[in-house]
């Protein structure tokens, strides 16, 4: 049982409080000499006697306080008749309980639970668990796996990573690239990742002033603001030219757009900076007819010139079909890889625009077959069957 099985606030506890420091006492511990797996668990045990201790009068500093704690729960869990000496000496030598640099710690901590030996999804599992607070049910939940399941992807990871120096140089980008991977899970279960993987980018954004850090926020933040247009009462997916954007969080753009500026000002753009500029312009246009589609190419333009990634292309095609007519986006997309996913259904989007209803037809079954989901797979058949129904008529 850990805290975060619980909900906020109980007897008193500030939930949200607590998960916010666990990043960071873990990073005191494993600087302390604790492995990363048992520092983990020492603070989970410390933030159930949290609990059971704080009642209505938290201490002034919960961090120190669970630093204290799970130090102590280490040395209990590590002392052994063979390694009693040692671990004695290391309680001996404890450093005087303190907020510490908390800062530094926290921050190696994301780049340790990212750490390019561990497969994508063992990395995020690891980043919600550990630097997240999620407990590894709500983990599994949100994954739809049983718990033993994801218990088991964690534990590997931790393995994986025992012998790793918190000291080794971060790569920022994996980190990242991490939270991306936690946000585009969305929602499933009782865990909203999206919303979570929004909090631990904030946090870590407080830690570092790199801009693709803050690129990958604002992107979050923009994206996550058409969230309650995206879909219809029935579950059916909603095309973005086809949203209410009376339902877009107008606060949530607000703050990307502004993220994002301060990103941009620091002119070291990023492929998660130039993302985040194509979602503002999209939540800049009142209409979808007023979107401004030269300029999404040219930050297309830069997000290709960036990542040379085939799906940038792609959508690099669907912006040139509208903002060149659709003959200049099937041009566009000519000269790309047909297995890529939602190849079919850019093309048939792009050939019903150009008036080509029976091609674009079977591109829509096409597509649909291939889709990795229900949802698109639902929206692309209900697409093929409204052109076959005008071709009929």
């Amino acid at each position: 049982m850990t805290v975060t099985d619980r909900q906020p606030a109980v007897g008193g506890v500030d939930e949200a409080l607590l998960r916010s420091v666990i990043p960071a006492v873990i990073g005191v511990l494993v600087r302390r000499g604790a492995d990363f797996a048992s520092a983990e668990d020492a603070v989970q045990e410390a933030l159930v006697e949290a609990l059971r201790a704080w009642g209505e009068d938290p201490p002034r500093d919960p961090r120190s306080w669970l630093t204290k704690v799970a130090w102590r729960k280490f040395i209990d869990a590590t002392r052994s008749e063979t390694s009693r000496r040692r671990r004695e000496e290391r309680v001996d030598a404890e450093p005087p309980p303190g907020p510490g640099a908390a800062t530094d710690d926290t921050l190696r901590l994301y780049f340790l639970c990212a750490h390019p030996s561990l497969t994508a999804a063992s990395a995020v599992a690891l980043t919600l668990r550990a630097v997240g607070g999620l407990t590894t049910r709500q983990i599994a939940r949100a994954y739809l796996v049983p718990e033993a399941t994801m218990a088991q992807r964690i534990s590997r990871a931790k393995r994986t990573i025992a012998d790793v120096d918190l000291d080794q140089p971060g790569d920022i980008a994996t980190v990242v690239r991490v939270l991306y991977l936690a946000f585009n899970e969305g929602y499933s279960g009782d865990v909203d990742l999206a919303a979570e993987a929004i909090r631990v980018t904030r946090q870590l954004k407080g830690l570092t002033d790199h801009p693709e850090v803050a690129g990958l926020l604002a992107l979050m933040l923009l994206h996550h603001a058409r969230r309650a247009a995206r879909t219809r009462p029935d579950g059916s997916l909603v095309p973005l030219a086809e949203q209410d954007r009376t339902l877009w969080d107008t606060s949530l753009i607000a703050e990307g757009v502004e993220v994002l500026q301060a990103a941009l000002a620091q002119d070291r753009l990023g492929e998660y900076q130039a993302q985040a500029a194509v979602a503002a312009l999209h939540a800049d246009a009142r209409t979808a007819e007023e979107t401004d589609w030269v300029q999404v190419v040219e930050w297309y333009d830069e997000l290709v010139r960036i990542t040379d990634s085939p799906i940038a292309r792609l959508n690099r095609a669907v912006a040139v079909g509208e903002a060149d007519g659709p003959r200049a986006g099937l041009a566009a997309l000519a000269a790309l890889d047909r297995s890529l996913p939602r190849y079919s259904a850019v093309a048939a989007y792009l050939h019903e625009r150009d008036g080509d209803l029976a091609t674009a037809a079977r591109l829509y079954v096409e597509a649909a077959a291939a889709a990795s989901n229900l949802a698109e797979r639902d929206h692309l058949t209900r697409q093929a069957a409204r052109i076959n129904a005008a071709l009929r008529g």
